[in-house]
């Protein structure tokens, strides 16, 4: 597999980064089958791994970290901090109280020394994004961390953190983790061109939506009365997404291809995008994700699929996607009534 370079570290990755989610009681207790995963998708040329803290309760971190022994030199192992992790209100977050205590917890359940990548999960409104690349800069001086990064930032708040880091002599995020996929395309109108702009690295998540592309999911057909369809039941049943599936399945037919390959071969033809997170839940999953690795999408298939759906257009959030605290709560988009009414 060819690779990439990671923004401006200097490090080079594999177009596909292998995501451990599913690892765990969230996807696949069986510890033995994720170190399987691990293996294979090192043995193909995959040589980044993302994973996070917060997965399966920390037991993602676990399963990796025993999974990596003796192969640990060989990859570029990434993880993120700052969602919760227990009642605690101070046990999550991106304060410096919080980052400094997580990275330890982090680098012992993956059984390293040192994390190539280590990301900020989502934004924290209630910290200074100083604070937070203070502790980061810390933890990159003391040879803990090798880059920093961000995951589900706005454009804005990516420029924020880049005058930041330039003002203070600060370390700066080196990539960003957005959602991405040929249904969520919301990226392309400025959080892409920003990271271009500042040379960040991109690496993004779910570029089969979720399972969506995957054509398992199809309108008209039953709904599947699983576990991941009451995760994700809203994404899942979205006719908007339903119906641009149904046009995506036949362009893919017609280039000789599946849809999870085409997808896949979507999600890392964009000129800002350094890999594809895939997040394989067997070996199965894995052997099929590989298989479409070297597909390569010409400019007839891409221009369909603008067609389908448009450059910058977003069909409808993934239900587990991070939601800015601008749109989430009502109280910041709206005024009091009383000033509403005296208007």
């Amino acid at each position: 597999m060819k690779t990439r370079e990671l923004g401006r570290t200097g490090i080079r990755v594999s177009p596909y980064c292998l995501g451990t989610m599913m690892f765990g009681q969230a996807g696949n207790p069986d510890a033995d089958e994720c170190a399987r995963i691990v293996h294979r998708a090192l043995d193909a040329g995959i040589n980044f791994v993302d994973t996070a803290d917060v997965y399966s309760g920390s037991e993602s971190e676990v399963i990796l970290g025993k999974a990596l022994k003796g192969r640990r030199d060989d990859v570029v192992l990434a993880t993120k901090v700052n969602g919760s992790m227990g009642a605690d209100p101070n046990r999550g977050g991106s304060s410096r109280r919080w980052i400094v205590t997580e990275v330890e917890h982090s680098l012992r359940r993956l059984g390293t020394d040192h994390i190539d990548l280590y990301q900020v999960h989502h934004p924290d409104p209630l910290t200074d994004v100083e604070e937070t690349l203070s502790a980061l800069t810390d933890l990159v001086r003391d040879g803990k961390v090798r880059a920093i990064g961000s995951s589900n930032f706005l454009a804005s708040e990516i420029v924020e953190a880049q005058w930041v880091a330039e003002r203070r002599g600060l370390h700066r995020f080196r990539t960003e983790q957005p959602t991405y996929s040929v249904l969520n395309r919301a990226v392309e109108h400025e959080v892409l061109p920003t990271c271009q702009r500042y040379g960040m690295g991109v690496l993004v998540w779910s570029p089969l939506a979720s399972g969506m592309l995957t054509g398992r999911y199809r309108k008209g057909m039953a709904r599947p009365d699983n576990a991941r369809m009451h995760w994700v039941s809203r994404h899942l049943t979205d006719e908007r997404k339903l119906d641009a599936v149904e046009q995506l399945i036949p362009v893919a037919a017609e280039a000789g291809l599946s849809l999870t390959h085409l997808a896949m071969a979507f999600a890392v033809a964009h000129p800002g995008i350094t890999s594809a997170i895939i997040g394989p839940r067997t070996l199965d999953h894995l052997e099929d994700l590989l298989a479409g690795a070297a597909t390569v999408l010409d400019d007839a298939v891409l221009d369909r699929i603008d067609r389908i759906v448009p450059p910058g257009t977003d069909l409808g959030p993934i239900d587990v996607a991070y939601v800015p605290p601008a749109i989430a709560r009502t109280a910041l988009r709206r005024r009091p009534a009383d000033e509403r009414a005296a208007a």
